[in-house]
């Protein structure tokens, strides 16, 4: 089986975040940055797959060079070979446009990502790679299950569970419980040093949205108690001091 692993390049989840004076960036310097979380659980899972039985995992992630230590930390956990799309993600758009148009020309069986990175929580990118290749999208999905050329998905939905039966190939967003994710031994590390790395120009993309600004969420008032005999300041405070969210 060839599998795709879409990964994304996102700081530390213990990461203070700042950004430039005009509001339009993220300030880049001290940041750690790590393989998006529920990548690492694709990755996991595509990776027990070809275990079981046989084939290739190809990691892809757009970005500029920078990104280059966390496709290798993939390559360290255990992934056949990286392709880097050379360019900023802009936006989801962007960046499905990038995934769909590689994997489009290189026959993989299956494309996992993750439900979303934890940097813009967008869950964009896998519905989209879907509808421009033009094969089933299924997100949110907690087990995947491959038997020939048929999987079996199952994903959480409100009241129960539902159990998905779809034919290769396919694009699925991995959540929490489809693997647990691996930690990169010293043998995969030197490994990696060695395992292809390809470098390709992205496609031209039109561009349907522009970041106006960014800004950090207010900061946390004081908590005010109200007693429960206090029914007349309780519903002044919500008109005066509460704020929906």
């Amino acid at each position: 089986m060839k599998i795709l692993v879409c990964i994304s390049n996102v700081p530390d989840t213990t990461t203070k975040i700042n950004f430039t004076d005009d509001k339009k960036s993220l300030v880049t310097q001290g940041i750690q940055y790590i393989i998006n979380p529920y990548d690492e659980i694709a990755l996991t899972r595509a990776l027990e797959l070809t275990e079981a039985g046989g084939g290739t995992v190809t990691v892809l992630n757009v970005g500029d060079a920078s990104t280059d230590a966390t496709i290798r930390k993939a390559l360290a956990i255990g992934a056949t070979d990286a392709v880097r799309i050379n360019a900023a993600p802009r936006d989801a758009w962007f960046v499905a446009n990038q995934i769909a148009n590689y994997a489009k020309s290189n026959g993989f069986d299956l494309i996992l990502t993750g439900r979303e990175s934890i940097d813009y929580n967008g869950s964009q990118v896998c519905s989209m790679v879907g509808e421009l290749m033009d094969i089933p999208s299924i997100n949110i999905v907690k087990s995947l299950k491959v038997d020939g050329t048929t999987a079996t998905l199952e994903r959480e939905i409100e009241g129960g569970k539902e159990v998905i039966t779809c034919p290769l190939p396919f694009i699925v967003s991995a959540s929490e419980g489809m693997a647990e994710p691996r930690i990169p031994n010293m043998r995969g590390i030197m490994s990696a040093r060695t395992k292809p790395l390809a470098v390709v120009e992205p496609t031209d993309v039109p561009q349907f949205s522009n970041v106006k600004s960014y800004d950090k969420p207010a900061p946390r008032t004081q908590v005010k108690m109200v007693e429960n005999d206090q029914v007349n300041k309780l519903v002044d405070l919500l008109h005066t001091e509460a704020k929906v969210i």
